[in-house]
């Protein structure tokens, strides 16, 4: 019996070895594919309520975010990606290739991306609110104190007189850091010289007043036909663009500057300012910069109730807070319901703009990744988005000249009258600030530094005191 027993014993000691063992082979052949699985690894994503997401979110993201998009992608890869390891580097890459073809701010896209891994659909718009407030209350406050101090301040103007020309080549620089991948193929990771014609053109379209609309709907059309290999048909489709605009050409004249708006806010009322930060937030491929000329247009050349002045100061505050510089938009929301309405609308007017901007980037990140990454997977849609990409950059092109055009050469008032020392002292400051646009694009162009834009900001605008009183 204790032979027996011995036996069984052993047969079982047998079996818990064998049972040892086992489970380090199919580890190994778990662990082997680990690369291929790690896109869908969430073994260290912690669980946290939704009010912890947002003070996490608000604390480490949102009051920190400042430096532009740079810097704000930076810190969340260092401090949830490296530091606390929540997924690997390769899969934030993938993610952040997603974002970066669609349209919003990609730094308020993967914080809500986080958001959903920690506390699904709604833990991500915690997230994302988190992110954006800090600097939707602070651009709020300044819109106010802009507002009451108005450009009749002679120190405020002598400030915000220096900043425009430092926006102005914070824009044309923008145009150069887009194109460097808007010209590069999804499939090829080549230079696209198709690409670059288009930006080329897209330039063209927006000095002829073609409608932007219209440029983003046939250009992303014609590079989807033209990558699948249909040239003609890519061909025939820009044809009758251009015959379409020569024909009303023809018997309606050429177009005026407001043929490139849509018409959206003529006026600043909330349901149309709530419209307008829908439809610019949702064509803002490639960052911020692409939504200003939809916004310029609607709101500066088309509505008027924003002057080109105005409109770049609220660009210049939005380079000096901890926000995506999509944030802008609050600045244009409040005075617009300033306009309308006084204050109260201003307040509403801000908070709605603002909401419509957001809006977009909120709905295709809370849909899921799995589904957006799809999405970019499919050729079609690759094919046109980048089209659209390239369109955009021909068209920040032009509202770039445009805005440095309005920063430089400034005209008496409508209506006043100058002697010949009132019109030298201006001809003096444009003079001026040619050179503040000279020497900002120079620095641009030869310094790295995260937070160069916000240096270049304060710094102006303590010189424009010196410069302009």
């Amino acid at each position: 019996m204790r032979a027996d027993e011995k036996e069984k014993s052993g047969a079982a000691d047998t079996s818990v070895t064998t049972i040892d063992v086992s489970p380090q082979e199919p580890t190994d052949s778990v662990e082997s594919p680990a690369p291929l699985n790690e896109f869908e690894d969430n073994t260290n994503i912690p669980k946290m309520s939704l009010l912890r997401i947002f003070i996490f979110f608000f604390l480490e993201f949102g009051v920190m975010a400042w430096g532009g998009p740079v810097a704000q992608i930076a810190r969340i890869k260092e401090r949830l990606v490296i530091k606390r390891r929540w997924i690997t580097v390769n899969r934030f890459n993938r993610i952040y290739a997603v974002y970066q073809m669609l349209p919003g701010p990609e730094a308020a896209e993967i914080c809500m991306f986080f958001g959903c891994l920690v506390g699904g659909r709604l833990g991500g718009i915690v997230a994302g609110l988190g992110f954006m407030l800090p600097g939707y209350l602070i651009m709020t406050l300044l819109s106010y104190i802009y507002t009451i101090a108005g450009l009749e301040n002679e120190y405020f103007n002598a400030s915000f007189r220096a900043l425009q020309p430092v926006v102005a080549a914070m824009v044309l620089k923008a145009v150069f850091k887009i194109g460097e991948h808007a010209f590069i193929s999804n499939k090829t990771k080549k230079f696209n010289h198709v690409l670059f014609i288009l930006a080329i053109l897209g330039a063209l379209q927006s000095a002829l007043r073609i409608n932007y609309f219209i440029t983003l709907g046939v250009f992303g059309i014609f590079y989807n036909l033209w990558a699948h290999g249909w040239k003609w048909c890519a061909g025939f489709v820009m044809l009758l663009n251009y015959v379409g605009y020569a024909i009303y050409v023809v018997f309606k004249g050429v177009p005026s500057p407001t043929a490139l708006a849509l018409g959206i806010a003529k006026v600043p009322d909330m349901p149309h300012l709530l419209a307008l930060g829908l439809v610019a937030g949702s064509l803002s491929f490639g960052g911020a910069y692409t939504a200003i000329p939809f916004v310029q247009a609607e709101a500066v050349i088309l509505g008027g109730w924003l002057s080109n002045q105005v409109f770049l100061d609220g660009i210049a505050l939005g380079n000096i807070i901890p926000a995506p510089l999509v944030i802008f938009a609050t600045f244009v929301g409040f005075q617009g319901g300033n306009v309308y309405g006084g204050l109260g609308q201003a307040f509403a007017g801000s908070a709605l703009m603002t909401l419509g901007m957001f809006l977009p980037c909120f709905l295709f990140t809370i849909a899921g990744h799995s589904i957006l990454e799809r999405i970019c997977k499919n050729e079609t849609m690759a094919y046109f988005f980048d089209g659209i990409t390239g369109s955009v950059v021909g068209i920040i092109a032009i509202t770039a000249l445009d805005i440095l055009k309005a920063s430089v050469i400034q005209l008496p008032k409508p209506g006043a009258t100058l002697d010949s020392a009132g019109l030298i002292t201006l001809a003096a400051q444009n003079t001026i600030s040619a050179i503040i646009f000279v020497l900002t694009f120079s620095v641009l162009n030869s310094v790295r530094h995260q937070y160069l834009s916000i240096l270049l900001v304060v710094v102006a605008a303590i010189a424009g005191q010196f410069l302009f009183v």
